[in-house]
């Protein structure tokens, strides 16, 4: 066996979306990033093992931003045919890219070192290699969905429901149990140009009337591209952790047997649909939730999160599946209306009792009932752009994860806002610079990066045209900050669930803003271009310049097929 030491600002264990967009902010901050994940790809439950969609707020422009949508933005641009294959490639070449994170795929942490109450270091063995793996670290993330640091490190956690009194939860059980959501393996179909036959494995249950299903509105009977199998769900009413064999073997037995049915026993139009994909890996929904400095509840989010230190938001309702799943005598969901958006607030995000540790995900701390709204990939995603920038703060100032929220909270939020994640409840403060140019374009410089309240807030001008920014004397510019219309509203998840003959193609919004330039003037009629953007498909983009000018100019020159251009936000510093 090989021995292999690292060491790290931050140590992160989970690569699903909380933990990639850790890393990634975290390294852009200038740390020294290791990132721990247990599979060989990325994404965690929206990855090619898994293949859950990536769900988040609900409602008119509540769609999450920042790293997230960096990432789907890049997979609308290179995944058109909705390749889980490029989806898995792309999400490795967003960490890979970063010369400041180490990424050990293949690598399952096994113990870690105790220094009093803080981390010292972690263990990881990684099995594609026969290599043991030390990482000592500043700060450590669990990113992992099942706490996996929780019982090596005493950190004080929480499994299942509690009980309705505790926090006065309505949706809570009267008394508290282990129970928890189950876990789904997942499957994909593919519609062809001829009929194909499916012949089920031995093992698999065979349901050969409708009336063998716990629920009878099944949208898959129409073959309904925008549902998938979700409700194949069991394990709430196991250990979601230690028993995750046992609960696979038995999703593995449904699954097949649904497909079966599908395909076999009744009419349900699926004569030239064909079994594309299987998951063999169950999606999680819930296990250990780590106790913070402050654990949410569901009343929190009833009353829109409004805390001092919000950090990001939500906007799913209260979807509390019941522990029994596919066995439920019922419905397999109750959604309980919750507002869009609400708040979390960063004190979820780090231990109570562990000095150095954070979490991100599915595991930080909240209450059963609030996890039901919190768990969704898109929320969980900024959760770990929050932790990357908080550690950040936290190894620049030499400070605990607790000494940001008493010290640098408003840098925090600050720092989000710039990077395009969306705080409700708060307006981003523009760069002073920006504050001192004068423009016929306002509403560029009015803090706010996507409509609210109302107000589009967005400047909708003629390609070609530029807008000026000027100044009483020449200023001294070393960065740009613009935020184009990437279409908040767009209805297309990041993956399909199934693959309908002649699916459209998925491509770059229409509204975004395909190729810019920037040019200064120190006359007002001269103009000199310094920057120039032939392909940009982002929404959050940033230029760094190193000009004097007593005029700046954006000039949009063509979109992705819209005929004007729609613009957000134009800061410079």
């Amino acid at each position: 066996m090989r021995e292999k030491s690292h060491t790290a600002d931050l140590c992160i264990i989970g690569g699903g979306l909380s933990g990639v967009c850790a890393a990634i902010a975290a390294a852009r901050n200038g740390l020294k990033v290791t990132l721990m994940q247990d599979r060989p790809v990325l994404g965690g439950n929206a990855s090619s093992e898994i293949r859950m969609w990536i769900c988040g707020a609900h409602g008119e422009n509540m769609r999450e931003t920042g790293i997230l949508e960096e990432i789907q933005l890049e997979n609308l641009y290179r995944n058109p045919d909705a390749n889980f294959s490029i989806w898995d490639s792309i999400l490795y070449e967003k960490v890979k890219s970063e010369k400041n994170i180490t990424l050990l795929l293949n690598c399952v942490c096994v113990s870690c070192e105790m220094d009093g109450n803080k981390i010292a270091s972690i263990r990881g063995y990684q099995m594609t290699n026969e290599t043991w793996h030390t990482v000592t670290a500043k700060f450590f993330a669990d990113c992992s969905g099942d706490s996996v640091l929780a019982p090596f490190t005493g950190a004080e956690y929480r499994v299942g429901r509690e009980a309705r009194a505790e926090f006065d939860e309505s949706i809570q059980p009267i008394e508290a149990d282990k129970k928890t959501m189950g876990m789904s393996i997942l499957f994909q179909i593919r519609e062809t140009d001829s009929p194909k036959t499916f012949i089920p494995p031995s093992f698999a249950y065979k349901y050969e009337s409708d009336a063998a299903f716990p629920f009878k509105s099944l949208k898959w009977r129409n073959h309904d591209t925008e549902t998938n199998f979700w409700w194949i769900e069991v394990g709430g009413e196991d250990d979601s952790i230690h028993d995750t064999e046992e609960i696979k073997d038995e999703l593995i037995k449904i699954a097949f047997g649904v497909w079966d049915h599908m395909k076999n026993h009744g009419d349900h139009g699926c004569e030239n649909w064909t079994l594309e994909w299987f998951g063999f890996l169950p999606g999680k929904r819930e296990s250990r939730r780590y106790v913070g400095d402050y654990i949410m509840t569901q009343n929190d989010v009833l009353s829109q999160g409004k805390f001092d230190d919000l950090i990001a938001y939500g906007g799913w309702t209260l979807d509390d599946h019941p522990p029994a799943g596919f066995y439920h005598d019922g419905l397999p969901s109750a959604h309980h209306a919750a507002p869009s958006p609400f708040g979390i607030a960063y004190r979820c995000l780090y231990s109570k009792n562990i000095g150095n540790l954070f979490f991100a995900g599915r595991n930080i701390s909240v209450s059963h009932a609030a996890l039901s709204a919190t768990r969704v990939m898109a929320t969980c995603a900024l959760l770990g752009q929050t932790v990357g920038t908080a550690a950040a703060i936290a190894v620049h100032k030499g400070i605990s994860p607790r000494g940001v929220y008493e010290t640098e909270i408003r840098e925090l939020q600050n720092q989000l806002m710039y990077n395009d994640c969306y705080l409700p409840f708060r307006e981003r403060e523009v760069s002073e610079l920006t504050k001192l140019a004068a423009t016929d374009a306002s509403i560029l410089k009015n803090g706010h990066d996507r409509p609210h309240d109302g107000q589009d807030n967005v400047y909708v001008g003629e390609l070609g045209r530029g807008v000026t920014y000027n100044f009483d004397e020449s200023k001294k510019i070393t960065a740009a900050r613009i935020i184009f219309d990437s279409n908040l509203n767009r209805k297309l998840l990041n993956m399909p669930c199934s693959y309908p003959l002649n699916m459209p193609g998925r491509y770059v919004p229409s509204t975004m803003v395909k190729s810019f330039a920037i040019q200064i003037s120190d006359d007002g009629e001269n103009f000199t271009e310094i920057y120039r953007e032939n392909n940009n498909y982002q929404r959050h983009v940033q230029i760094p310049l190193n000009c004097t000018a007593k005029y700046i100019r954006l000039i949009p020159l063509q979109t992705w097929g819209d005929t004007n251009a729609r613009i957000y936000s134009w800061d410079i510093d």
